[in-house]
């Protein structure tokens, strides 16, 4: 079957304890824009917040669902266990070093991760971050950053880097990236994030921070036990419905459990696991988040899909009230 390559992220999926708190640190202290307030379509008693560039412009969505009562997440492997955010030169990882430390944010020293610079950094539910430096970087461009954001444009975030994930046995999940999802390999490079380790590189469509996974193989450790700061799920790109059908075809000849088509109003989707379990999906570039609000406003009301617009009453009866002001 003639498919596409993947064209890179679409975005990464977390799980927040607290959407309060959570939207004050993605807006006010990392300048990201809230651009859909909505509630997570397989259980509307919780939101579903996107935080990306200016527009939502798919490969700059960093999402995430809230579980008000999730425990504590403990570390491990066959997990997404960092998510790279894009910043537009080595000189924006010295101020936002400033910034982090201005907001108290815990954080390690400005080092290389390969080929390119990055600043590791912790959200306030000690979701493992890193910043990564787009100077030098080719293939996927990055997004806009919101004129409105308290980070000034020439240092904001735009898009997501390389989402990186810890395995027991990388060999299975290599002949998934590479014979079945179109990945290419790239050079291996050591990184010390939780002990020094070996960073296996794979890339698709363009490459680029934003088109590539990171890998690092630890049999040694136990599975991850998921929970607040943790990362649900992360979804790579294609350009449509028509291509999204393809892919869906392909798993089913490769006889891989997937969810099939899944509609979430905003994009189409569909769902696998790959052979360590981390939850991956393919989601199509479009429609896009100003179907159902305009550029100006968006994140600013409770967006509901129009399947769930009859439920608007007893959905927002059970979600509490979310003070989403521009910072």
């Amino acid at each position: 079957m003639n498919l596409k390559p993947l064209k890179g992220q679409h975005h990464v999926s977390a799980i927040t304890a607290n959407a309060q708190k959570n939207y004050e640190f993605y807006t006010n202290t990392l300048g990201m824009r809230l651009v859909k307030k909505t509630v997570n379509q397989d259980d509307t008693s919780m939101y579903h917040l996107f935080y990306a560039d200016e527009r939502g412009n798919p490969g700059t969505d960093l999402t995430f669902f809230e579980i008000p009562n999730a425990g504590r997440t403990y570390r491990g492997t066959d997990s997404i266990t960092c998510t790279f955010l894009r910043v537009p030169t080595d000189d924006s990882l010295l101020y936002w070093k400033k910034r982090l430390e201005d907001h108290g944010v815990s954080h390690e020293d400005i080092r290389k991760g390969g080929t390119r610079m990055v600043l590791f950094f912790e959200d306030f539910e000690g979701q493992l971050l890193a910043l990564i430096s787009d100077q030098g970087n080719g293939g996927v461009k990055g997004g806009s950053p919101w004129a409105r954001s308290p980070v000034p444009q020439e240092h904001g975030i735009i898009g997501l880097g390389p989402v990186m994930l810890t395995v027991s046995d990388l060999g299975p999940t290599e002949e998934m990236l590479t014979e079945v999802m179109g990945f290419r390999k790239k050079g291996p490079y050591r990184l010390e994030v939780n002990g020094e380790n070996t960073v296996h590189v794979y890339e698709t469509g363009e490459g680029g921070n934003g088109a590539e996974i990171h890998i690092i193989e630890r049999p040694d450790l136990a599975q991850q036990r998921p929970g607040r700061g943790s990362v649900h799920h992360v979804a790579f790109r294609v350009e449509d419905e028509e291509e999204l059908r393809r892919w869906i075809q392909k798993l089913k000849e490769q006889r891989i459990a997937s969810s099939g088509f899944v509609e979430r109003y905003y994009f189409k989707s569909l769902y696998f696991r790959e052979p360590n379990g981390i939850l991956f999906e393919l989601a199509t570039d479009g429609p896009g988040f100003e179907g159902d609000e305009p550029f100006e406003h968006l994140g600013e009301k409770l967006a509901l899909p129009p399947y769930f617009e009859g439920q608007r009453e007893q959905i927002e009866a059970r979600i509490k009230p979310l003070n989403t002001k521009s910072p």
